[in-house]
């Protein structure tokens, strides 16, 4: 397998930019200076008082290189999850895109012309490869696995464990299941993102969700956000966040070219245009990109918020090896720390912060649509996009949980484990890798921003 890399020039241009000076003083936003995009992609984000270009430099000399190296410790590359476990709402529609599904030939499906579809039995046969997962793991690597649950059933658990303790859960190594494009698309894809859209979140009534997830609204959501309490807006915005962030790893990691024996991937500029362009979009790509650095805000003031959780000795990353597992700690807190120097979080004491009853409601709706979301992602049917959805859903939910768990926190014990908080084995590798693909969605957008500036 052949890996594009972008080109040294460009790479050598992103490290000279990191030379002028302290957050927002005269950097060039990463995406700033898009060709053909919104000049309004620049700084104060709506709902906080951060701003593009500060989070671009912090991201991408501070976070980004640190958070992947992070990802490749054994501790966060091994995630647990269950990938059999049947959509709720829906019957399963026979979809091709699922590895071994055992529907021969791939089943026709009639849809409109609006959304993409599935050409013929090669693209069908593509998507299978393309999405399945490589369960290939070592005797070693198994036999590790039952030391670690055998250490984690001995910690005190005080939250729903849901995919760990299922019989149909297994470990599932991330580093051989990256994120890209696997050409999961058509009726079932559309379907997924049409019910997280239409039927589990705050949505503005007059955003137009047209048939391809794709394709351009009528233009008129940027005002009708606003009519949403700030609550409700923040919900939207996340879950358009993470849409946004899902849509960039596919565009970096697409597949370029494949035979004899050879993939290539790498950056498609053309199908990020067509996602994220001003034209293409009819201005909808500044506000999905601009929910990207929302999202990432809220995941970053979370990983401020749980930073004495894991500064206290007792919390132990437990892999089997004490040295192994002392670096990955120590590796931890160097990201904690960089993250707590961070000088613009998001206020988070702005949300729920109405009338006492009011909030309350509002807070549970806000964890019942969340939860709903997640279950939705078993309705995925390519088993890498439902991996990769699973995990960071689960992420910003461990996210949330933390920002809701804020005296909990504060209230910890230094040597023994809260009653009052805790964090399992499968939610500390899904929000930091959760943040990791936040992290990463926002180093390539400035790669792209470089790659359409050399194209002018």
């Amino acid at each position: 397998m052949q890996r594009t890399q972008f080109p040294l020039k460009l790479q050598s241009e992103l490290f000279r930019q990191a030379g002028f000076g302290s957050f927002g003083g005269g950097v060039v936003s990463g995406v700033e200076l898009l060709v053909s995009y919104d000049s309004s992609l620049t700084g104060v984000l709506d709902d906080c008082f951060c701003d593009v270009e500060s989070i671009d430099v912090f991201n991408n000399f501070k976070i980004y290189p640190r958070i992947k190296k992070l990802a490749e410790r054994d501790y966060f590359r091994y995630y647990k999850v269950n990938l059999k476990r049947p959509c709720p709402f829906w019957p399963d529609d026979g979809h091709c895109s699922i590895k071994d599904c055992h529907v021969e030939p791939c089943p026709e499906v009639r849809y409109s012309q609006a959304a993409n579809t599935m050409s013929d039995e090669a693209e069908c046969e593509q998507a299978n490869k393309l999405g399945a997962i490589n369960s290939t793991l070592s005797n070693q690597s198994k036999e590790a696995f039952v030391d670690w649950a055998r250490h984690d059933d001995a910690q005190d658990h005080f939250c729903e464990l849901d995919d760990e303790t299922s019989p149909d859960a297994e470990y599932v190594d991330l580093l051989l299941n990256p994120e890209r494009y696997t050409g999961y698309k058509g009726a079932s894809a559309w379907r997924v993102w049409n019910s997280i859209y239409e039927e589990n979140c705050f949505k503005p009534r007059s955003v137009y969700r047209p048939l391809n997830p794709l394709a351009p609204s009528r233009g008129k959501s940027s005002l009708s956000v606003w009519s949403l309490c700030l609550e409700k807006r923040v919900f939207y915005r996340l879950i358009s966040g993470l849409h946004s962030s899902i849509n960039i790893h596919l565009c970096a990691e697409f597949l370029l070219d494949e035979g004899w024996g050879r993939t290539v991937w790498g950056p498609n500029i053309q199908e990020f245009r067509h996602r994220f362009d001003t034209a293409e979009t009819k201005g909808e790509g500044t506000r999905r990109l601009k929910n990207l650095y929302f999202l990432y805000l809220i995941e970053l003031r979370a990983l401020s918020k749980v930073a004495p959780y894991f500064e206290r000795a007792i919390v132990n990353l437990y892999t089997g090896s004490s040295e192994e597992d002392g670096e990955t700690k120590e590796l931890l807190l160097q990201i904690f720390n960089e993250v707590k120097s961070f000088p613009m979080h998001f206020d988070e004491k702005s949300m729920f912060a109405g009338h006492k009853m009011e909030a309350k409601t509002l807070k549970e709706e806000f964890r019942l649509h969340f939860k709903n979301i997640s279950r939705i992602m078993d309705c995925v049917g390519c088993s890498k996009c439902r991996l990769w959805g699973k995990l960071q859903t689960q992420g910003l939910g461990t996210a949330l949980k933390i920002l809701f768990s804020e005296k909990e926190i504060q209230n910890l014990p230094e040597h023994s484990p809260s009653k009052g908080f805790q964090l399992s084995r499968q939610e500390i590798v899904a929000l930091m890798n959760a943040f990791g693909r936040l992290s990463t969605s926002i180093y390539q957008l400035h790669n792209f921003r470089l790659m359409l500036k050399e194209k002018r």
